[in-house]
């Protein structure tokens, strides 16, 4: 029948293609000699973030003392950044080591699907962080009661459930596009402007999609850690005591500069897949790496430095191994 075929005409173009494309990752453009060298300082990189945020989770886990809401949220950052991590390990190392540039169009859905998961995460988490800081300056005889257990896991199941809303039409949309340019990507990752671009069908709802979840996420998040910080310094104005001020504030610093680490590196490459066309190879590769491995390395690192109880903790349990 007529709505049949109708019907078939709206479904057929999501599953045109009977043969995915096979995808060929880059590692960093004109040094594919130096890749093995250049292996080190990743491994490097991805053994810090990895066991920094792990001991990060296990100091949390077994210090009663740490059993506060400021540590759970911390707790979820470093899943994220562990998350984060593991998605790209295999693909990033192997073509370093291996050469092994291929990745097959569903491994590659499949990648681009948690890297962007994780990414979305770790924007919710530090916006669930702020609000941590500002209920705890702004009403702290009330911080425990406002911020309950049950309160911080519907946080967590709503940081995972936005990003996973969010992404799944993404990824699907792209099932329906046709491949028939250079499938050779730009990052040694699968990132979703990069697997867009290679398409020669019109992506228009693709970016419009991807743009809105970006806004509705980072952007939507950023704007209200903003406000957050708006109402803690007015909160802490308020404070008669200098040192109070000092003491409130220094709570903020390892919170203000794992949001520039993270923010700024992001912001950087949408800017360059969306408007750094003629922009040389490399840039787009530099920020790529700054904008996957700085965050899940740097945060156990601040937050270990800035925040006198995870650095007891930490010494505490280095004492006991010791012992």
């Amino acid at each position: 029948s007529y709505k049949k075929i109708q019907l078939l005409q709206t479904i057929m173009p999501i599953f045109h293609n009977s043969t995915f494309p096979t995808f060929l990752l880059t590692g960093v453009p004109g040094l594919e000699w130096a890749h093995a060298w250049i292996s080190i300082p990743f491994c490097c990189l991805y053994l810090t973030a990895l066991s920094g945020n792990t001991l990060i989770l296990f100091v949390v886990l077994i210090d009663p003392s740490l059993h506060e809401p400021m540590y759970y949220f911390l707790s979820m950052l470093s899943t994220t950044d562990i998350g984060l991590c593991i998605s790209t390990l295999v693909t990033v190392l192997g073509i370093f080591w291996l050469n092994a540039r291929e990745i097959s169009f569903n491994a590659c859905l499949s990648q681009m699907f948690f890297i962007h998961l994780f990414t979305f995460m770790e924007s919710s988490v530090l916006l669930a962080m702020a609000f941590d800081r500002f209920v705890a300056i702004s009403n702290p005889l009330r911080y425990a009661t406002i911020l309950t257990h049950t309160r911080i896991a519907q946080i967590g199941l709503a940081v995972v459930t936005r990003g996973t809303v969010i992404l799944t039409p993404l990824v699907l949309l792209l099932k329906r596009l046709s491949f028939c340019h250079s499938q050779v990507l730009r990052h040694s990752y699968c990132f979703h402007p990069d697997v867009m671009k290679l398409s020669c069908s019109d992506t228009k709802i693709n970016s419009a999609f991807g743009l809105t979840a970006i806004i509705s996420t980072a952007g939507v998040d950023s704007i209200f850690i903003l406000l957050s910080y708006v109402l803690i310094i007015r909160s802490v104005l308020n404070i008669a005591s200098p040192e109070e001020r000092k003491k409130a504030f220094s709570t903020c610093i390892s919170h203000i500069t794992a949001v520039a680490i993270f923010y700024i590196p992001l912001i950087s490459l949408s800017f360059v897949h969306r408007f750094g066309k003629h922009s040389p190879t490399y840039v787009p590769t530099l920020i790529a790496n700054i904008y996957l491995l700085i965050p899940p390395v740097m945060n156990p690192i601040i937050y270990s430095v800035k925040t006198k109880q995870i650095q007891k903790s930490v010494l505490k349990l280095i004492c006991s191994k010791g012992a």
